[in-house]
Protein backbone atom coordinates (compact mmCIF):
# COMPACT_ATOMS: atom_id res chain seq x y z
CA UNK A 1 0.00 0.00 0.00
CA UNK A 2 1.47 3.37 -0.93
CA UNK A 3 2.52 5.70 1.80
CA UNK A 4 1.96 9.53 0.57
CA UNK A 5 2.64 12.39 2.47
CA UNK A 6 -1.12 14.14 2.63
CA UNK A 7 -1.54 17.43 0.87
CA UNK A 8 -4.12 19.62 0.31
CA UNK A 9 -3.29 19.77 -3.11
CA UNK A 10 -4.70 17.27 -5.54
CA UNK A 11 -2.80 15.38 -8.13
CA UNK A 12 -3.05 15.86 -11.87
CA UNK A 13 -4.83 12.88 -12.10
CA UNK A 14 -7.24 13.45 -9.62
CA UNK A 15 -7.85 16.64 -11.16
CA UNK A 16 -8.60 15.70 -14.79
CA UNK A 17 -11.22 13.01 -13.18
CA UNK A 18 -12.86 15.86 -11.25
CA UNK A 19 -12.98 18.37 -14.32
CA UNK A 20 -14.49 15.01 -16.24
CA UNK A 21 -17.00 13.60 -13.88
CA UNK A 22 -18.30 17.61 -13.22
CA UNK A 23 -18.52 18.01 -17.42
CA UNK A 24 -20.37 14.70 -17.50
CA UNK A 25 -23.01 15.72 -14.18
CA UNK A 26 -23.10 19.45 -15.25
CA UNK A 27 -24.13 18.35 -19.30
CA UNK A 28 -26.12 15.14 -19.03
CA UNK A 29 -27.01 14.40 -15.00
CA UNK A 30 -28.53 18.23 -14.33
CA UNK A 31 -30.37 18.38 -17.24
CA UNK A 32 -32.19 14.93 -16.37
CA UNK A 33 -32.35 15.41 -12.44
CA UNK A 34 -35.80 16.91 -12.57
CA UNK A 35 -37.37 14.60 -14.61
CA UNK A 36 -35.95 11.42 -12.85
CA UNK A 37 -37.13 12.64 -9.41
CA UNK A 38 -40.78 13.25 -10.73
CA UNK A 39 -41.21 10.04 -12.27
CA UNK A 40 -39.39 7.99 -9.33
CA UNK A 41 -37.68 5.19 -11.38
CA UNK A 42 -34.17 4.17 -12.32
CA UNK A 43 -32.45 6.19 -14.80
CA UNK A 44 -31.50 3.65 -16.77
CA UNK A 45 -30.23 6.01 -20.08
CA UNK A 46 -28.08 7.90 -17.66
CA UNK A 47 -26.49 4.67 -16.31
CA UNK A 48 -26.42 3.65 -19.93
CA UNK A 49 -24.26 7.18 -20.59
CA UNK A 50 -22.33 6.90 -17.76
CA UNK A 51 -21.47 3.22 -19.08
CA UNK A 52 -20.37 4.50 -22.15
CA UNK A 53 -17.96 7.04 -21.31
CA UNK A 54 -16.10 4.89 -18.89
CA UNK A 55 -17.82 6.58 -15.32
CA UNK A 56 -20.16 3.36 -14.72
CA UNK A 57 -17.49 0.55 -14.84
CA UNK A 58 -15.20 -1.35 -12.53
CA UNK A 59 -12.24 0.10 -14.09
CA UNK A 60 -13.00 3.37 -12.94
CA UNK A 61 -14.14 1.90 -9.52
CA UNK A 62 -10.37 0.43 -8.90
CA UNK A 63 -8.63 3.01 -10.64
CA UNK A 64 -10.00 5.43 -8.23
CA UNK A 65 -10.18 3.68 -5.57
CA UNK A 66 -6.41 2.34 -5.71
CA UNK A 67 -5.80 5.93 -6.42
CA UNK A 68 -2.82 6.86 -4.16
CA UNK A 69 -3.61 9.85 -2.55
CA UNK A 70 -7.40 8.54 -1.78
CA UNK A 71 -9.20 11.15 -2.81
CA UNK A 72 -10.23 9.76 -6.25
CA UNK A 73 -13.28 8.02 -5.18
CA UNK A 74 -14.49 11.60 -2.56
CA UNK A 75 -13.38 13.53 -5.80
CA UNK A 76 -15.23 11.88 -8.27
CA UNK A 77 -18.38 11.38 -5.78
CA UNK A 78 -18.80 14.92 -5.03
CA UNK A 79 -19.15 15.93 -8.11
CA UNK A 80 -21.75 13.37 -9.71
CA UNK A 81 -23.73 14.15 -6.08
CA UNK A 82 -23.45 17.86 -7.57
CA UNK A 83 -25.28 17.16 -10.45
CA UNK A 84 -27.80 15.39 -8.66
CA UNK A 85 -28.09 12.99 -5.77
CA UNK A 86 -31.09 10.53 -7.04
CA UNK A 87 -28.83 9.81 -10.17
CA UNK A 88 -25.68 10.02 -8.41
CA UNK A 89 -26.56 7.51 -6.24
CA UNK A 90 -27.70 5.24 -9.27
CA UNK A 91 -24.76 5.41 -10.45
CA UNK A 92 -22.77 4.74 -7.65
CA UNK A 93 -25.05 2.59 -5.52
CA UNK A 94 -23.35 -1.04 -7.22
CA UNK A 95 -19.92 0.32 -5.50
CA UNK A 96 -20.91 -0.49 -2.13
CA UNK A 97 -21.72 -4.21 -2.71
CA UNK A 98 -18.42 -4.20 -5.20
CA UNK A 99 -16.38 -3.09 -1.86
CA UNK A 100 -18.18 -5.37 0.22
CA UNK A 101 -16.92 -8.21 -1.90
CA UNK A 102 -13.45 -6.86 -2.98
CA UNK A 103 -12.65 -5.60 1.26
CA UNK A 104 -12.96 -9.66 2.54
CA UNK A 105 -13.94 -11.38 -0.51
CA UNK A 106 -11.00 -14.16 -2.35
CA UNK A 107 -9.29 -13.41 -4.99
CA UNK A 108 -11.28 -15.61 -6.94
CA UNK A 109 -14.28 -14.34 -5.74
CA UNK A 110 -13.54 -10.82 -6.41
CA UNK A 111 -12.35 -11.59 -10.19
CA UNK A 112 -15.67 -13.61 -10.64
CA UNK A 113 -18.11 -11.65 -9.00
CA UNK A 114 -17.12 -8.15 -9.16
CA UNK A 115 -17.04 -7.32 -12.64
CA UNK A 116 -20.71 -9.09 -12.92
CA UNK A 117 -21.75 -6.17 -10.62
CA UNK A 118 -21.40 -3.79 -13.79
CA UNK A 119 -21.11 -5.61 -16.64
CA UNK A 120 -20.10 -3.64 -19.89
CA UNK A 121 -21.00 -0.04 -21.70
CA UNK A 122 -23.08 -2.34 -23.78
CA UNK A 123 -24.90 -4.29 -20.96
CA UNK A 124 -25.34 -2.51 -17.99
CA UNK A 125 -25.57 -4.47 -14.74
CA UNK A 126 -26.12 -3.65 -10.78
CA UNK A 127 -25.19 -4.72 -7.38
CA UNK A 128 -26.84 -4.09 -4.41
CA UNK A 129 -26.01 -4.85 -0.68
CA UNK A 130 -28.44 -6.17 1.72
CA UNK A 131 -27.88 -5.43 5.18
CA UNK A 132 -31.15 -3.98 6.98
CA UNK A 133 -33.84 -5.96 8.08
CA UNK A 134 -37.19 -4.18 8.95
CA UNK A 135 -36.46 -5.07 12.60
CA UNK A 136 -32.37 -4.38 12.36
CA UNK A 137 -31.94 -0.73 10.81
CA UNK A 138 -29.22 0.86 12.58
CA UNK A 139 -28.52 -2.62 14.94
CA UNK A 140 -26.90 -4.53 12.36
CA UNK A 141 -26.16 -6.50 15.47
CA UNK A 142 -29.84 -8.00 15.30
CA UNK A 143 -29.53 -9.45 11.86
CA UNK A 144 -32.38 -12.46 11.59
CA UNK A 145 -31.74 -13.40 8.18
CA UNK A 146 -30.33 -16.78 8.48
CA UNK A 147 -27.68 -18.78 6.50
CA UNK A 148 -28.04 -22.16 7.19
CA UNK A 149 -25.14 -24.72 5.82
CA UNK A 150 -26.27 -27.20 3.88
CA UNK A 151 -23.45 -29.89 4.28
CA UNK A 152 -24.89 -33.08 2.27
CA UNK A 153 -25.33 -30.72 -0.49
CA UNK A 154 -22.46 -28.30 0.05
CA UNK A 155 -24.62 -25.46 0.09
CA UNK A 156 -25.75 -22.74 1.71
CA UNK A 157 -29.62 -21.98 2.79
CA UNK A 158 -30.86 -18.19 3.33
CA UNK A 159 -34.13 -17.30 4.96
CA UNK A 160 -35.00 -13.89 5.64
CA UNK A 161 -35.96 -10.16 4.46
CA UNK A 162 -34.08 -7.39 3.43
CA UNK A 163 -35.05 -3.52 3.43
CA UNK A 164 -33.75 -0.59 2.31
CA UNK A 165 -31.32 -2.01 -0.13
CA UNK A 166 -30.15 0.32 -3.20
CA UNK A 167 -31.02 -1.81 -6.25
CA UNK A 168 -32.57 -4.49 -4.29
CA UNK A 169 -34.41 -7.31 -6.59
CA UNK A 170 -33.34 -5.46 -9.68
CA UNK A 171 -29.55 -6.10 -9.17
CA UNK A 172 -27.69 -8.76 -11.09
CA UNK A 173 -25.78 -9.64 -8.08
CA UNK A 174 -26.69 -9.28 -4.39
CA UNK A 175 -24.31 -9.86 -1.06
CA UNK A 176 -26.35 -10.34 1.52
CA UNK A 177 -25.84 -10.37 5.17
CA UNK A 178 -26.62 -13.38 7.41
CA UNK A 179 -26.39 -14.50 10.66
CA UNK A 180 -24.60 -17.89 10.69
CA UNK A 181 -24.39 -18.60 14.47
CA UNK A 182 -26.77 -15.95 16.09
CA UNK A 183 -25.97 -17.03 19.28
CA UNK A 184 -22.56 -14.80 18.72
CA UNK A 185 -24.43 -12.29 17.28
CA UNK A 186 -22.83 -9.44 15.31
CA UNK A 187 -19.51 -11.88 15.40
CA UNK A 188 -21.23 -14.77 13.93
CA UNK A 189 -22.52 -13.14 10.71
CA UNK A 190 -21.35 -13.19 6.80
CA UNK A 191 -21.67 -11.76 3.61
CA UNK A 192 -23.08 -14.10 0.79
CA UNK A 193 -22.73 -13.66 -3.38
CA UNK A 194 -26.43 -14.27 -4.31
CA UNK A 195 -25.78 -15.17 -8.18
CA UNK A 196 -28.16 -13.64 -10.97
CA UNK A 197 -31.32 -15.65 -11.34
CA UNK A 198 -30.92 -17.62 -7.91
CA UNK A 199 -34.40 -19.59 -7.25
CA UNK A 200 -36.60 -18.08 -4.24
CA UNK A 201 -34.57 -13.99 -4.06
CA UNK A 202 -37.55 -11.63 -4.91
CA UNK A 203 -37.89 -8.45 -4.64
CA UNK A 204 -40.58 -7.00 -1.82
CA UNK A 205 -42.10 -3.85 -1.81
CA UNK A 206 -40.57 -0.66 -3.64
CA UNK A 207 -39.98 2.31 -1.61
CA UNK A 208 -41.73 5.77 -2.23
CA UNK A 209 -39.16 8.17 -0.76
CA UNK A 210 -38.79 11.86 0.57
CA UNK A 211 -35.64 12.58 -1.72
CA UNK A 212 -32.93 10.32 -4.57
CA UNK A 213 -35.73 9.66 -6.02
CA UNK A 214 -34.28 8.53 -9.16
CA UNK A 215 -32.56 5.62 -6.58
CA UNK A 216 -34.63 2.16 -6.70
CA UNK A 217 -34.99 1.21 -2.98
CA UNK A 218 -36.80 -1.83 -2.14
CA UNK A 219 -36.88 -4.90 0.36
CA UNK A 220 -35.27 -8.16 -1.22
CA UNK A 221 -36.89 -11.85 -0.05
CA UNK A 222 -34.88 -14.77 0.55
CA UNK A 223 -36.89 -17.68 0.37
CA UNK A 224 -35.03 -21.04 0.65
CA UNK A 225 -32.52 -19.27 -1.35
CA UNK A 226 -29.86 -21.98 -2.22
CA UNK A 227 -25.93 -21.11 -3.22
CA UNK A 228 -22.57 -23.23 -3.51
CA UNK A 229 -20.90 -23.07 -0.63
CA UNK A 230 -17.62 -20.86 -2.10
CA UNK A 231 -19.93 -18.17 -1.96
CA UNK A 232 -19.34 -17.17 1.29
CA UNK A 233 -17.72 -13.65 0.74
CA UNK A 234 -13.63 -14.80 2.08
CA UNK A 235 -14.57 -18.47 1.84
CA UNK A 236 -16.04 -20.86 3.90
CA UNK A 237 -12.66 -21.77 5.75
CA UNK A 238 -11.49 -18.40 6.72
CA UNK A 239 -15.06 -17.91 8.56
CA UNK A 240 -15.13 -21.21 10.43
CA UNK A 241 -11.69 -20.35 11.80
CA UNK A 242 -12.85 -17.06 12.26
CA UNK A 243 -15.38 -18.48 14.77
CA UNK A 244 -13.49 -20.74 16.37
CA UNK A 245 -11.15 -18.08 17.29
CA UNK A 246 -14.24 -15.91 18.88
CA UNK A 247 -15.49 -19.14 20.37
CA UNK A 248 -12.21 -19.32 22.14
CA UNK A 249 -12.56 -15.84 23.55
CA UNK A 250 -10.18 -13.79 20.87
CA UNK A 251 -11.19 -10.51 19.65
CA UNK A 252 -12.99 -10.90 16.24
CA UNK A 253 -12.58 -8.45 13.13
CA UNK A 254 -16.20 -7.19 13.99
CA UNK A 255 -19.13 -7.65 12.06
CA UNK A 256 -19.32 -8.01 8.19
CA UNK A 257 -21.80 -5.45 7.51
CA UNK A 258 -20.16 -3.08 9.94
CA UNK A 259 -16.91 -3.24 8.22
CA UNK A 260 -18.18 -2.34 4.58
CA UNK A 261 -19.66 0.75 6.39
CA UNK A 262 -16.63 1.94 8.22
CA UNK A 263 -14.77 1.52 4.55
CA UNK A 264 -17.24 3.78 2.82
CA UNK A 265 -18.43 6.43 5.33
CA UNK A 266 -15.83 9.11 3.94
CA UNK A 267 -17.29 8.26 0.12
CA UNK A 268 -21.01 8.82 1.52
CA UNK A 269 -19.74 12.02 3.08
CA UNK A 270 -18.33 13.32 -0.10
CA UNK A 271 -21.38 13.16 -1.65
CA UNK A 272 -23.51 15.15 0.99
CA UNK A 273 -20.89 17.55 0.15
CA UNK A 274 -21.57 17.68 -3.74
CA UNK A 275 -25.52 18.46 -2.79
CA UNK A 276 -24.34 20.69 0.01
CA UNK A 277 -21.81 22.59 -2.82
CA UNK A 278 -24.59 22.71 -5.63
CA UNK A 279 -27.52 24.25 -3.09
CA UNK A 280 -25.19 26.87 -1.72
CA UNK A 281 -23.59 27.79 -5.40
CA UNK A 282 -27.54 28.04 -6.63
CA UNK A 283 -28.21 30.09 -3.54
CA UNK A 284 -24.85 32.57 -3.81
CA UNK A 285 -25.75 32.44 -7.58
CA UNK A 286 -29.34 33.79 -6.78
CA UNK A 287 -28.20 36.08 -4.22
CA UNK A 288 -26.46 38.28 -6.86
CA UNK A 289 -28.86 38.64 -8.88
CA UNK A 290 -32.71 38.96 -7.05
CA UNK A 291 -33.20 42.30 -6.27
CA UNK A 292 -35.56 43.22 -3.20
CA UNK A 293 -35.70 47.31 -2.20
CA UNK A 294 -33.57 48.32 -4.74
CA UNK A 295 -30.49 46.12 -4.13
CA UNK A 296 -29.08 42.83 -4.43
CA UNK A 297 -30.44 40.52 -1.62
CA UNK A 298 -26.32 39.39 -1.41
CA UNK A 299 -26.03 43.02 -0.37
CA UNK A 300 -28.19 42.53 2.88
CA UNK A 301 -25.57 41.15 5.83
CA UNK A 302 -28.46 38.48 6.43
CA UNK A 303 -27.90 37.10 3.46
CA UNK A 304 -24.43 37.42 3.37
CA UNK A 305 -23.87 35.49 6.54
CA UNK A 306 -25.85 32.51 5.44
CA UNK A 307 -23.48 32.18 2.48
CA UNK A 308 -20.55 32.77 4.68
CA UNK A 309 -21.37 29.94 6.85
CA UNK A 310 -22.45 27.67 4.40
CA UNK A 311 -19.25 28.30 2.29
CA UNK A 312 -17.31 27.62 5.53
CA UNK A 313 -18.89 24.63 6.55
CA UNK A 314 -18.49 22.89 3.24
CA UNK A 315 -15.16 23.74 3.40
CA UNK A 316 -14.60 22.40 6.68
CA UNK A 317 -16.44 19.12 6.01
CA UNK A 318 -14.45 18.80 2.80
CA UNK A 319 -11.53 18.76 4.43
CA UNK A 320 -12.19 15.98 7.25
CA UNK A 321 -13.98 14.00 4.45
CA UNK A 322 -10.62 13.81 2.40
CA UNK A 323 -8.37 13.57 5.65
CA UNK A 324 -10.70 10.37 6.63
CA UNK A 325 -10.46 8.69 2.69
CA UNK A 326 -6.46 9.70 3.12
CA UNK A 327 -5.85 7.86 6.07
CA UNK A 328 -7.73 4.56 4.99
CA UNK A 329 -6.18 4.56 1.41
CA UNK A 330 -2.71 4.64 3.76
CA UNK A 331 -3.63 2.42 5.95
CA UNK A 332 -3.56 4.76 8.76
CA UNK A 333 -6.19 3.71 12.29
CA UNK A 334 -9.39 5.73 12.68
CA UNK A 335 -8.32 6.15 16.26
CA UNK A 336 -11.08 8.42 16.95
CA UNK A 337 -13.60 7.19 14.47
CA UNK A 338 -12.12 9.82 12.11
CA UNK A 339 -14.27 8.09 9.52
CA UNK A 340 -17.62 8.35 10.98
CA UNK A 341 -16.71 11.92 12.33
CA UNK A 342 -16.26 13.38 8.37
CA UNK A 343 -19.61 11.24 7.47
CA UNK A 344 -21.39 12.79 10.50
CA UNK A 345 -20.50 16.61 9.50
CA UNK A 346 -20.98 16.29 5.82
CA UNK A 347 -24.16 14.81 6.15
CA UNK A 348 -25.30 17.30 8.56
CA UNK A 349 -23.84 20.41 6.70
CA UNK A 350 -25.64 19.20 3.87
CA UNK A 351 -28.94 19.42 5.62
CA UNK A 352 -28.53 23.13 6.79
CA UNK A 353 -26.88 24.36 3.97
CA UNK A 354 -29.65 23.50 1.87
CA UNK A 355 -32.08 24.44 4.00
CA UNK A 356 -30.65 27.55 4.51
CA UNK A 357 -30.52 28.08 0.26
CA UNK A 358 -34.48 27.54 0.44
CA UNK A 359 -34.45 30.40 2.99
CA UNK A 360 -32.28 32.50 1.03
CA UNK A 361 -34.71 31.90 -2.55
CA UNK A 362 -37.95 32.21 -0.35
CA UNK A 363 -40.74 31.33 -1.66
CA UNK A 364 -39.42 30.18 -4.43
CA UNK A 365 -37.26 27.81 -2.97
CA UNK A 366 -39.90 26.30 -1.55
CA UNK A 367 -41.52 24.76 -4.58
CA UNK A 368 -40.13 22.21 -7.36
CA UNK A 369 -39.69 25.08 -9.97
CA UNK A 370 -35.92 25.28 -8.10
CA UNK A 371 -33.56 22.74 -7.59
CA UNK A 372 -32.88 23.93 -3.74
CA UNK A 373 -36.22 22.29 -3.06
CA UNK A 374 -34.78 18.57 -4.86
CA UNK A 375 -31.26 19.07 -2.92
CA UNK A 376 -32.96 19.68 0.24
CA UNK A 377 -35.22 15.98 0.23
CA UNK A 378 -32.24 15.00 -1.26
CA UNK A 379 -30.24 15.75 1.62
CA UNK A 380 -31.94 14.41 4.40
CA UNK A 381 -31.18 10.93 3.61
CA UNK A 382 -27.34 11.43 4.68
CA UNK A 383 -27.71 11.62 8.32
CA UNK A 384 -29.92 8.09 8.10
CA UNK A 385 -28.16 5.23 5.81
CA UNK A 386 -25.28 4.07 6.44
CA UNK A 387 -25.47 5.11 9.61
CA UNK A 388 -27.49 7.61 11.17
CA UNK A 389 -26.20 10.68 12.85
CA UNK A 390 -26.82 8.74 16.29
CA UNK A 391 -25.15 5.69 15.50
CA UNK A 392 -21.95 8.19 14.31
CA UNK A 393 -22.14 10.04 17.61
CA UNK A 394 -21.94 6.62 19.23
CA UNK A 395 -19.10 5.08 17.52
CA UNK A 396 -17.39 8.50 18.03
CA UNK A 397 -18.14 8.71 22.03
CA UNK A 398 -17.04 4.61 22.30
CA UNK A 399 -14.07 5.56 20.72
CA UNK A 400 -12.80 8.39 22.44
CA UNK A 401 -14.03 7.35 25.83
CA UNK A 402 -12.86 4.04 25.98
CA UNK A 403 -16.66 3.34 27.55
CA UNK A 404 -19.24 0.80 25.86
CA UNK A 405 -21.55 3.79 25.03
CA UNK A 406 -25.46 2.62 24.86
Amino acid sequence: MTNTGYSLDLSEDVREVKQWVHEFARDVIRPAAHEWDEREETPWPIIQEAAKIGIYSLDFFATQWLEPSGLGIPVAFEELFWGDAGIGLAIVGTGLAAASVAAVGTHEQIAEWVPLMFGTADDVKLGAFCASEPDAGSDVGSIRTRAVYDESNDEWVLNGTKTWATNGGIADVHVVVASVHPDLGSRGQASFIIPPGTPGLEQGQKFKKHGIRASHTAEVILDDVRIPARLIVGGKDKFDERIARVREGKRGRGQAAMRTFESTRPSVGAEALGVARAAYEYALEYAQQREQFGRKIGDFQAVAFKLADMRMQIDAARLMVHRAAWMARNGKDFAHAEGSQAKLLASEVAVRVTEEAIQILGGNGYTRDYPVERMHRDAKIFTIFEGTSEIQRLVIGRTITGLPLR
